[in-house]
C-alpha cells in the first residue's frame, strides 16, 4: 500500500477528527479511504450516466423487446 502525507488546516483537521470519532472510523486514513471511494463511485456514476445520455435517442421497450433479450440468454446460457 503507498502512502500520501498530507497537510490540513487545524479546522479541517478536527472535523476528521470528530468525524471518525462520530462514525466509528478506526483512524482518519480510514475516513479519508473511505471519502476517496466515495468519490470514485460518484465518478464512475457519472460517468455512465453521460455515456448513457450521449449514446443516442432512446428506443421504445415492447414485449418483443423482451422476448428477444430471453431467447438471447436461452442461447448464451445453452453454450
Amino acid at each position: 500500500m503507498a502512502t500520501m502525507n498530507i497537510s490540513l488546516p487545524d479546522d479541517l483537521k478536527a472535523f476528521v477528527d470528530a468525524q471518525v470519532a462520530e462514525h466509528a472510523y478506526g483512524s482518519s486514513s480510514e475516513y479519508l479511504r473511505e471519502l476517496i471511494r466515495k468519490q470514485r463511485d460518484a465518478e464512475k456514476l457519472r460517468n455512465m450516466l453521460l455515456d448513457g445520455f450521449n449514446s443516442g435517442p432512446a428506443e421504445p421497450v415492447t414485449e418483443d423487446t423482451f422476448r428477444q433479450m430471453r431467447k438471447e440468454l436461452r442461447e448464451h446460457l445453452s453454450r
